[in-house]
This record gives C-alpha cells, sequence and structure tokens, in this order.
C-alpha cells in the first residue's frame, strides 16, 4: 500500500468542518454573573435557537476542571467568555479559559470575550482586580508557577480577541449590548465552509501572499482581483481565502463558476439572486432582470460588511451585473474577483491585482510526483524525466495532474516518447498543454466520444451515455475506458461522468476554432445563446451532428420546426422543455437519440421521424398517449417515459421489436401495460417503480423469456405475482418491495437464473436509466409490514442477493429452503424478530451477511467458514458470537453495537490466515490489543481500524502529537511492520470514505517513505485508529533517527499519536512475533509466547515531537 495523500496542515481547517454537539459555550464567573448578565444572555441564545452549554454547577469543588466540561469545550462552535470584577479569583474560571485558548489554536474554535463590569486592559494586563486576584495566585500556586503564567498567558491572549465592551457598546444598555451579541454570533453560526484541494501544495504561502493585498482591519471598500491563466489555482486560492476569513464578516457569498453560470439561460439574474440570498439569508430574493437585480444589489448591500468572492469571470457584464461599484456595499467590504483576464480588472479599476504564480521547481516536482507516483518524491530512475515534465508544465498545476496522470504506470521508453512529443508542441497556453491528451487519443472514434462528453454529457450518467454513443455506432464501453485512464473523464461515486472545466473547455475550444463565428457550421453546439441563435435564423447546416438546448421548466421557449430543415446529419438533440412550432417533417431523420423532457404534446405526431432512434427519453412529458397511430421503430432499444404524470394508455410496443429498457418509473395515472409488452423478444429491463395505480402486469409479460430486471418497488396497489412468473426463465432482478404483494408464487422457484430479489417493505435506491444499481443497506427505522408468505425457495440454485429485510420474521418463519441455496453471497434478513439466528453454515458461498437492527437477536453462531463480512449492528440483545478461529477467510467484519461481550471467542487459537477483524463497538479491544496483535490479528489492510477508545494504550513506547522520532534500535535485524495507533476526533461525518496517511523521513538518510490507508468511520467523537504499516523497502539502519508524521482529512482532528516496532523471528521452525512496548524498566520487546525476550535500554530512545508549525 505505498503511497500516501495526506490532508496538509489539518488543524487550519478542521473547525469549519466540524461537527459540533454544542453552539456556543459559556465560560463565567458564577457569583458575579449567574443570576443577571449571564442569565439574560444565556435565555436570548436559547431563544435564537442556539444549542448552548452553560455549567450549572454552582459548587465547584478542587482545581482542575471536571472531563464534562473539558469535553463541551470541545465539542463548542464558539465559545464566549464573560470577563467580569472577579473573574480571575476563580482557578476554574482560569482553567476553562486556558482550555477555550488551546481549542482556538488546535481546533480553529472562534472566541468571543464579553468585558462586563471589566476592563480589557485590566484583563490584558492583569492589573486592577485581576492584578490583585494574581498576587493571591502566586503566593498559594508558588510550586507550580507554570500554571499561573498558563492563566496570564491565556488572558491577555484573550483579551486583545475582537468582542464586546458593555461601556462602549449600546451606550451601556444591557438589553441592546445582549441584542448585539445575538445578531453576532447568530451569523457566525451560519458559515459555510469550503473544500480547497486534496492536494494543497504551496496553498499557505499563496494565501498569505494574497491576504496582504485585503486590509481587512480597513473601513474602506476593497476589491481585489486575483489573475492568471486558467489551472494556476485562483479558485483554490479564493476559497482558502474565504475560510480563513469570512468568519469577521457580517456577510458572505461565494458565486463559483460565474463563466459558465453566466451562459445558462438567464445566468446573470440567477447570480445576482445568488447573491443577494446568500447575504440576506434567510431571506429569498427573485429579480426580473438584471437591471432590476441591480437595483436590489445597491438597495440591500450597502449597509453589509461583506465578503463576496466572484470566481471565474471571463466578461465585463457579469461583473457590471454583480459588483460594478464599491459604493454597492457597506463600509469593510471585500469583493474579490478571479479570472484569467488582467483586463477586466483594469476595466472595473480594482484596488491591487494579485497574480497566481505558477508553482516553483520544487512544488510542481511534488505535486507531479503526488499524481504520478502516489508519493511526494519521484520514483527511482524517474526523476529527470520528472523533473522535464515540471519544466514543460511550467507550474500548471492542472497540466501537473493531468499529465501525472497520464504518465502513471508508463515505462521509462514511454515518458521520453511522451516528452519528445512535448517538445515538438510550440503551444504554451492551457489549452494547448491540455490538447496534447486528446491528441494522444487512438482514434477518431475515442476523440468522438470525448468532444461528445465534453460539449453534451457532463454530469449525466455512464451507462446512459455509452447506450447513447453506441447508437452512434461508437464503440463506447472500449472509447470510455480509455478516456477515464488518461484523466480526461471520472466518474463520480453516483456514476456520473465528470470532466474538470478546463478539460472541457479544451474539448469545447476544439469544435469552436474551426468556426468560430459561423455557430451553424460546427459538429456541436451546446451554448445557448449560440443555439438560440442558429434555432432563430435557421441557420444550421448539414455539420451539426449535436445541439442541446435545456431550459429550467417554468420557462416555454419556441421555435420553427423549420429550423431543422438543414441539418440532415444532426444525431444527438436535446430539446428540454421547449416547444417547437409547425410541423414536424423536416425534423433529422438520422436522430439516435432524442431527450425531450417536458415533452408539450399529448402524442407523438405522425410527421416525426424517429426511424433511426436508439434512445427515446420523454421524462416528464404531457403525453396522455404516446401514439395514436404507433410506428415502426426497428432501432430503438431504450424508452424513458418517467414521470409522465399524465400518460394514461400504455405505448403499443408491438412496432418496437428490438426494445430492450423500457422505463416507465412515476407514471403515477398509468392503470395497467399494455400486453404487447410479452412479445419483445430483446426487452431486458422493465422498471415500474412507484406507478401507483398498477395492480398487476399483462399475462404475456410473464411468458417473456427475455426480461432480466423487473422493478415493482413502490407499486403500492400491486397485490399479485402471477403463478406464471415461473415462466420468465430470464429474470434475473426481481424487485418488489414496498407493494401490497401478501404471497409469492410457489413458481418463483422455477427462476433458474434469479440472481437478486428483494421482497417485503424496504427502501432501494432507485435504477439508473440504462443499467440499474441496488442498494443492499438497511436504513434504520423502517415501518413494519405486514406478513409475508414465503414460498422455500428451494431450487433457486442461481439466487446470489436475497433480501428478506423488515418482513416481521419470526423463529422459524424463514423458509428452510434458504439454507440450502449454494449461490448465495449476499443474504439480507435484517429488521426482524428472531431471537435465533436459523443454522446458515451450509450456505458455502455466503460473502455478506446483514443481521442489523435484529433486536430480539441474542446469538450468531454456526456461521460459513468462507464468510468475509458480517453486519450486525444494532443487535442490542446480542450476547454470543461465534468462534472465529473455525473460520478460514481472510476479511471478517464485524460490525457491532457497545452491548457486544469484551472478547471475542477463538482470538488467542487464530488460523494464520484470519488476522483482520473489525470490532467496532468492542468496549475492551484495547485491553487486549496487545496481546491481538502477538497472536497474528490485523486490521484490515489499507484501512485500519476504528476502536471504541479515547486513550492509546500505555503499553506504546513512542508518544508524540501527530509528529514522533525514534531512532531504530540496534536489536532489529529484519524490521518487518509499524503499529501506528492514533488519537483522533471525528469532527462530522465525512462525505465520503476518510484518509490517513502515515509519512516517515529517515532524518538520517533524508529518505521518505509512506502508507495511505481508507478509514470507514461514521461515528463521531473521541476514538482510537490503529494500523500496520506492512513492510516496505526502509532501507532503516541502527541508530538512524526516523520522523514519523500523521496526516488525516478534514473530517479528522489528529490529537496523538503512538508508534512500536513488530518484527517476526523463527526459532525452530516456529514463527515468534515481538512487539515493543513500554515497561517500568524501559522500552521491551515482548513476544507471542509471553516472553521479554530481551530488553532495548538505551540503544532507543524517543524523541518526542509537538505538532509542527
Amino acid at each position: 500500500m505505498v503511497g500516501i495523500c495526506p490532508a496538509y496542515e489539518l488543524l487550519s481547517s478542521s473547525s469549519s468542518s466540524k461537527h459540533w454537539t454544542y453552539d456556543v459555550f459559556l465560560s463565567f464567573r458564577g457569583e458575579d454573573t449567574r443570576k443577571n448578565f449571564t442569565g439574560h444572555l444565556h435565555m436570548a441564545l436559547k431563544d435564537a435557537g442556539t444549542n448552548v452549554f452553560i455549567d450549572d454547577d454552582e459548587l465547584r469543588r478542587g482545581e482542575d476542571i471536571s472531563a464534562e466540561l473539558v469535553r463541551a469545550i470541545e465539542m463548542s462552535r464558539i465559545s464566549v467568555i464573560v470577563f467580569s470584577r472577579s473573574y480571575a479569583t476563580s482557578s476554574w474560571c482560569l482553567e476553562e479559559l486556558v482550555k477555550i485558548m488551546e481549542c482556538k489554536r488546535t481546533l480553529r474554535q472562534m472566541v468571543f470575550p464579553i468585558f462586563y463590569d471589566a476592563d480589557p486592559s485590566d484583563v490584558r494586563k492583569q492589573t486592577g482586580s485581576f492584578g490583585e486576584a494574581f498576587v493571591k495566585h502566586s503566593d498559594r500556586f508558588l510550586l507550580d508557577m507554570d500554571k499561573v503564567l498558563r492563566w496570564r498567558s491565556a488572558l491577555t491572549e484573550a483579551a486583545t480577541l475582537s468582542g464586546w465592551d458593555l461601556r462602549n457598546t449600546a451606550d451601556g444598555h444591557e438589553a441592546k449590548f445582549i441584542k448585539k451579541i445575538i445578531d453576532e454570533i447568530t451569523r457566525h453560526l451560519n458559515s459555510t465552509y469550503l473544500f480547497e484541494a486534496v492536494y494543497p501544495v504551496g496553498i499557505d504561502f499563496r494565501v498569505e501572499n494574497m491576504s496582504s493585498h485585503l486590509y481587512v482591519g480597513s473601513d474602506d471598500v476593497c476589491i481585489v482581483g486575483i489573475w492568471g491563466m486558467g489551472g494556476v489555482g485562483k479558485t483554490t486560492v479564493a476559497k482558502a481565502i474565504y475560510n480563513r476569513f469570512y468568519h469577521i464578516f457580517e456577510a458572505k457569498s461565494f458565486l463559483s463558476n460565474v463563466r459558465e453560470a453566466a451562459k445558462q439561460y438567464n445566468g446573470l439574474v440567477c447570480l445576482q439572486e445568488q447573491l443577494l440570498s446568500d447575504v440576506l439569508k434567510p431571506t429569498k430574493i427573485k429579480v426580473d432582470s438584471v437591471d432590476r437585480g441591480i437595483n436590489v444589489i445597491k438597495e440591500r448591500l450597502r449597509g453589509k460588511r461583506a465578503l463576496v468572492i466572484i470566481d471565474d469571470t471571463d466578461r465585463v457584464d457579469q461583473l457590471n451585473a454583480l459588483a460594478a461599484n464599491r459604493n454597492w456595499f457597506g463600509p469593510g467590504s471585500r469583493i474579490i474577483i478571479t479570472t484569467r483576464d488582467e483586463h477586466l480588472l483594469k476595466q472595473l479599476e480594482v484596488d491591487a491585482i494579485y497574480l497566481a504564480p505558477e508553482m516553483n521547481e520544487t512544488e510542481a516536482l511534488e505535486l507531479l510526483s503526488w499524481h504520478a507516483f502516489k508519493n511526494s518524491y519521484p520514483k527511482e530512475g524517474y526523476y529527470e524525466l520528472s523533473k522535464s515534465v515540471v519544466a514543460y508544465c511550467g507550474g500548471l498545476p492542472l497540466a501537473l495532474q493531468v499529465l501525472g496522470s497520464f504518465l502513471v504506470g508508463r515505462s521509462v521508453p514511454e515518458w521520453k516518447s511522451v516528452l519528445e512529443k512535448l517538445k515538438r508542441s510550440p503551444h504554451h497556453e492551457i489549452h494547448e498543454k491540455l490538447r496534447i491528451s486528446f491528441d494522444g487519443l487512438n482514434d477518431d472514434n475515442e476523440r468522438d466520444i470525448f468532444l461528445d462528453i465534453s460539449c453534451f454529457f457532463i454530469g449525466m450518467d455512464k451507462n446512459n451515455v455509452n447506450q447513447i454513443l453506441d447508437g452512434c455506432d461508437f464503440s463506447a464501453e472500449i472509447g470510455m475506458s480509455v478516456l477515464l485512464q488518461r484523466c480526461l473523464v471520472t466518474v463520480s461515486e453516483t456514476n456520473k461522468l465528470m470532466m474538470h472545466d478546463l478539460i472541457r473547455d479544451m474539448g469545447r475550444e476544439i469544435v469552436r476554432e474551426k468556426f468560430p463565428k459561423e455557430h451553424g457550421k460546427r459538429t456541436r453546439l451546446w451554448h445557448y445563446k449560440d443555439v438560440a441563435d442558429v434555432l432563430t435564423k435557421h441557420s444550421g447546416t448539414e455539420e451539426v451532428e449535436g445541439l442541446v438546448l435545456k431550459l429550467p421548466r417554468c420557462n416555454k421557449v419556441s421555435f420553427s420546426a423549420k429550423a431543422f430543415t438543414k441539418m440532415q446529419r444532426l444525431r444527438l438533440l436535446q430539446l428540454n422543455y421547449v416547444q417547437l412550432n409547425g410541423v414536424h417533417q423536416c425534423f433529422p431523420k438520422e436522430l439516435r437519440w432524442l431527450c425531450w423532457h417536458g415533452f408539450p404534446l399529448r402524442f407523438i405526431p405522425k410527421d416525426f421521424s424517429l426511424q433511426n432512434l436508439v434512445a427515446l427519453d420523454l421524462t416528464y412529458s404531457n403525453l396522455c398517449q404516446v401514439w395514436k397511430d404507433p410506428p415502426l421503430l426497428e432501432k430503438l432499444k431504450f424508452l424513458d417515459l418517467s414521470n409522465s404524470h399524465h400518460l394514461t394508455l400504455s405505448p403499443d410496443f408491438s412496432k418496437l421489436p428490438n426494445l430492450e429498457q423500457l422505463m416507465l418509473k412515476g407514471c403515477v395515472s398509468l392503470p395497467e401495460v399494455h400486453e404487447s409488452i410479452g412479445h419483445l423478444g430483446r426487452l431486458s429491463v422493465v422498471d415500474l417503480e412507484d406507478c401507483n395505480l398498477l395492480k398487476d402486469l399483462p399475462r404475456s409479460l410473464y411468458k417473456s423469456k427475455s426480461i432480466e430486471v423487473l422493478v415493482l418497488s413502490g407499486c403500492s396497489r400491486f397485490e399479485n405475482l402471477a403463478e406464471d412468473l415461473g415462466e420468465m426463465v430470464s429474470l434475473t432482478t426481481l424487485l418488489a418491495d414496498r407493494t401490497a404483494i401478501r404471497k409469492v408464487p410457489f413458481t418463483i422457484v422455477r427462476l433458474k437464473n434469479l440472481r437478486n430479489l428483494s421482497l417485503c417493505d424496504r427502501k432501494w435506491s432507485p435504477s439508473t436509466r440504462f443499467g440499474l444499481k441496488r442498494s443492499w443497506a438497511l436504513p434504520r427505522n423502517i415501518p413494519k409490514s405486514p406478513d409475508l408468505l414465503l414460498p422455500s425457495f428451494r431450487g433457486l440454485n442461481c439466487l446470489e442477493k436475497l433480501s428478506l429485510a423488515n418482513c416481521n420474521l419470526t423463529d422459524g418463519a424463514i423458509p428452510n429452503g434458504i439454507w440450502g441455496l449454494p449461490h448465495i453471497d449476499h443474504l439480507d434478513i435484517s429488521g426482524n424478530h428472531f431471537h435465533t439466528l436459523p443454522n446458515v453454515s451450509g450456505l458455502s458461498k455466503l460473502n455478506f451477511l446483514s443481521l442489523d437492527h435484529c433486536t430480539n437477536l441474542r446469538a450468531i453462531t454456526d456461521l460459513p467458514k468462507n464468510l468475509c463480512k458480517l453486519s450486525a449492528n444494532y443487535c442490542t440483545a446480542l450476547e454470543r458470537l461465534p468462534n472465529f478461529s473455525e473460520m478460514t477467510s481472510n476479511y471478517i467484519t464485524c460490525i457491532t453495537s457497545d452491548g457486544l461481550p469484551n472478547h471475542i471467542l477463538g482470538m488467542g487459537n487464530l488460523n494464520e490466515e484470519l488476522v483482520w477483524i473489525y470490532m467496532q463497538g468492542c468496549k475492551s479491544i484495547t485491553v487486549y490489543l496487545k496481546k491481538f496483535l502477538l497472536e497474528g490479528w490485523r486490521p484490515v489492510p489499507g484501512f485500519g481500524h476504528t476502536l471504541n477508545a479515547k486513550d492509546i494504550p500505555n503499553w506504546f513506547p513512542y508518544i508524540g502529537g501527530y509528529s514522533l522520532t525514534f531512532e531504530v534500535p540496534q536489536a532489529i535485524h529484519t524490521l518487518y511492520e509499524f503499529v501506528v495507533c492514533v488519537a483522533q476526533r471525528t469532527l462530522r461525518e465525512p462525505e465520503s470514505i476518510n484518509t490517513h496517511s502515515i509519512v516517515m523521513l529517515n532524518l538520517s538518510k533524508g529518505t521518505t517513505h509512506g502508507w495511505v490507508f481508507s478509514m470507514q468511520n461514521r461515528k463521531l467523537g473521541d476514538h482510537l485508529w490503529i494500523a500496520v504499516a506492512e513492510p516496505v523497502e526502509t532501507g532503516f539502519e541502527a541508530g538512524d533517527k526516523v520522523l514519523v508524521v500523521v496526516y488525516a482529512t478534514p473530517e479528522i482532528y489528529v490529537k496523538e499519536i503512538a508508534l512500536s516496532l513488530l518484527w517476526y523471528k523463527f526459532i525452530n521452525g516456529k514463527k515468534i512475533r515481538y512487539l515493543s512496548v513500554s515497561t517500568d524498566n524501559g522500552v521491551r520487546f515482548e513476544s507471542s509466547e509471553g516472553i521479554e525476550e530481551f530488553s532495548i535500554g538505551d540503544q532507543l530512545p524517543c524523541y518526542e515531537a509537538g505538532p509542527s508549525d
């Protein structure tokens, strides 16, 4: 798992993304203000909907604050300190203050002082009543003056922060004073943090330079431009600036991708509305024109101290519509504009222009290395080649990313070949640099696929796009694969096609540059104005192959159908919410894909030329029936009429002989499906989800020999599956959850190809249009469904996935036939009511077993030996787990609740191959951790393991902040593995899988080694994470000093790390494990035989290092 993916400078950005328990923590001297000012402030905060922590303990004892208060401070987004006359007399208050200021530094919490009956100068300098208090503290803590110094430092630091002084605020009027505080705190609580970058190399340096132009303390309105070529990191710097300063402004707005947004229909108006809504939250502002929007901005924002970022603008009319003049904004406002065009900034007469610099050679080499080698430094043998690539890229981050990804895994000769080609390129701008990847495509097929995606299909489902491109006689599968490999296209977690905007622009520029002014001669048209111009002037030619016009649902724009007369080679057409007037005989006859959301007619006219269509998407149409006289469409493979709410008559399918996929999802007025559906010999997917009036299916459908996927989920009136179901010999997936079905026909056992079956009242993820996706994760709090009469299932020998979740199944109600199914690899019987799990050991192929929320289940026994994953989440009555030593698989996941037993049977006699068990929630895991490691247990490789504990076990010999240094001991001959334990806090629920990176820098040799781990943890708060870094050729030698650093993603705050060394030795043919542990006699190696084999002593000193600045 060599390779590192750190989240740099975690502590600098963690607070904005943290999941806080409390909004505000109140620190105050109880006897001074509890029953007056602080009490009033507390009630006002609560009335404003703020979640406040206030310590109600009036009789505090001891010198140290309680663990509860420490946790409350750490989990509060804002700390408010009420300084009163006798605040400093309380050592408890001072300890609170020290903790608050620590959280400000480490967690970037916001801290606001309130000076109530206290002079800020006295607080800052410890004079007056504060000085008198410290005279007593100095006498009392004569032997612990470090504590007194910490208190003084905390007071000085807190008093310099921006806050409120009652004496010079609101004329001393306490009620008005409190209202001002409430307004300010509420504004800060509504803030939003922006994601910056995956590999933020060099961002801090650029942010510091950019900040010098902002003069944040000034009351003048300041407009600053960030100027530079595309892909240089302007947006990243703007986001980092936003994250650093947004909390000191009364209002804020980040308008992203203005250039692209402005091109959309009514784009500038939408941007004005977003700006107004952001700044005037929670008020939503609507404007009907750009001119009206300008007036509203001037009227409503001139009193606001705002931070406004206008990102990626390329036209002066965009700036004129959003921020043409300083007097539109209140005193102290800052407007930041990012653009590729310096002239725009000069036209606006900005106060300063920050030229976003290219990366220097060191930064560029590091960024290239992350993308090409997944490390901070080039792979051996590639250093000089990497330097040549860096020189060519000219420090452009996007070019480094694209070329690094293009070169990953390639040989030295391939690198040299690419460099030779780069040398021949005369271009220096980003478009030409990125075009290297386009030119490197193998043939016109791949290039056409790329251009179609860049112009039309970004954000669309990948399977959908493949179907369309195949309909154009492209080899979509292999072509898409090449684009993915070359980083020209990416696929999101939701299977959507994505493309960096500069790569997209490169593709579109290739289309545009051939005919920059003659829109109708371009092969592809996507821009609203260009399309409108062509359709209005009827200037389209036979060169046009694709045209997209996507309007919002509320807007109806009309064009003449004659505009398409000359576009006879048009193969891709999208006309969302567009009306065409006139006859349709001149409609293009070569169309392969027609997407017309909101199709306005009640039926498709006869004169539509659709004979070459492969895919027809009329989602959200106004159709009552599809055709009055069905045409013969022999090439049509895909028909989507989803959410056609007025559709009352099913189409006749008899003239669609090659239809493969039929989507009627959400056709809520459709009472039946035409019987001709059963005669479609190639139909493979039928999606009828949420067809609420549908009660049954035509008998002919059950005769189909081709249907593979049948979706009836959410057909709430559907009551019966016919006995003929058994004749659907090709059926592989049947989803019939959330229906009125109470009995499953016995003939289901004849479905010898059935692989996926879902019944009862389960929620599931919707299908994609061209390829069905199914979620097997159990949601919580699912409503109970009536009992379901199930068949035996015996004979369904191909069944792989079976979901009977939430079917009210009790002991003995699960059909016995299930336990003999030979190919079941995924069984979900979650949310049922049995006390004892039937014997599932006969399911030899079972890979995953879900028992989540089986709240009556007491024991899990007799599992298949090859089971890979067991999920028993929230089984609150569970008392017994199986003996895992009898298992033979390599990976067992046991996701458990806090109510599980404190040990796992069989851990001491684990099979050599069974070394990874996930035991989240097992309370005493840390007690047995050393024992488990010596016996062979390992966290899941590449993922590590989350432990339900807060403190690092004290036997770890090396402990530091998020970094530590150790010296390689003389005793180790062959160092094999590093055990790393991290005390951390999950600040908020991650949007995706978290990552941890372990970096080891050999300070003696100057070499770096790293490992990257994913972490699938959804538990918030404090916990431990442990990983074993597998062996690599580190070259570590006895006496080498090694720095260890752990990086984590912004959702994770690393508090402390620890390290132990694990190695092996064979004695008389037996593998003995040794683990370095800390003892009263120093660091020693303990063996798996329980013997302290030898002491390390002075040979292995530990040099602790805290977090670096």
